[in-house]
């Protein structure tokens, strides 16, 4: 009854579930578990949520050549490999606060999935509540997933971000962190591959950090708190929201905030981001 509670503070009640709901369906042949990391050594090697396949945000979720996600082909391959099918119930749960298990979600709305939810807190609420891991490797059965339709009406691409500068009815969120927002830095010290030519940020953007939607735990916060923490810098539900960080992973998570638990009816995450926007000429550029 509790955690039925918190779920409707949310605009989506079933975009995100509890550990516990996870935790009592570990079993259920419906219900598909899969963590999804940067770095799988420093986290599912060394133990994960028992019968949780795993999915590497840089091999799995992106173009091995290009620039881009995974295509409808990858993308039907990977999840048929996972043993997962167009009817599963697919909970998505990550590092790094649920970054890249929010860009999964993304990716697996962008193709279509009908029911994909995130664990609440992701692996930090899963380890601070003690629960159990396993470092054994599932035992997935190999399924046929029909390769998807893509829906880009989710996606930013650099023109439609440059054609949004200056207008009333778009807000644009830079979900950073305060330093790489003002151009003090270009990346944080852990991701310095990613670096950019210029430090800024895009004109009109609001400093949002991601971090301010969620607990101390990573949980989300209310429904309450999150309406107030973007009202405060006007970006309503009015507009056209574009949420944007520096490879797409933190904003990913932002766009889940405002389009799944605040129920935004215009949401679009520019997953080009800073990489893209700081590399680009003649980009305008605030600091």
């Amino acid at each position: 009854m509790a955690e039925q509670l918190q779920q409707q503070r949310y605009a989506n009640e079933q975009a995100v579930v509890s550990t516990q709901w996870v935790a009592d369906r570990v079993k259920d042949q419906k219900v598909r578990i899969v963590e999804v990391d940067y770095d799988p050594k420093s986290a599912y090697e060394l133990g994960h949520i028992g019968g949780a396949a795993l999915i590497q945000w840089g091999k799995d979720l992106n173009d091995g050549v290009r620039r881009d996600i995974v295509s409808p082909q990858g993308f039907a391959a990977l999840l048929s490999r996972n043993g997962i099918t167009r009817e599963s119930t697919v909970i998505l749960y990550g590092d790094f606060n649920n970054w890249f298990a929010a860009f999964g979600y993304w990716v697996f709305k962008l193709y279509g999935h009908k029911d994909v939810r995130l664990m609440n807190g992701g692996r930090k609420k899963w380890a601070e509540e003690k629960r159990s891991y396993t470092t054994e490797a599932p035992k997935l059965v190999k399924s046929v997933y029909p390769e998807p339709k893509a829906d880009w009406t989710q996606r930013a691409y650099l023109p439609q971000v440059q054609a949004a500068l200056g207008k009333k009815d778009w807000g644009l969120v830079d979900v950073r962190s305060p330093a790489e927002y003002k151009g003090e830095i270009t990346a944080p010290p852990e991701y310095q591959n990613e670096q950019c030519r210029v430090a800024g940020h895009i004109p009109g953007a609001k400093s949002i950090p991601w971090g301010k939607a969620v607990n101390e735990d990573g949980t989300f916060k209310s429904q309450a708190e999150l309406e107030a923490l973007y009202r405060a810098e006007g970006i309503t539900r009015d507009k056209s929201i574009i949420a944007y960080c520096r490879i797409g992973e933190r904003s990913s998570h932002t766009w889940f905030v405002l389009k799944e638990l605040l129920g935004y009816p215009k949401v679009v995450n520019y997953d080009g981001s800073w990489t893209e926007w700081g590399n680009a000429v003649n980009t305008p550029v605030e600091r």
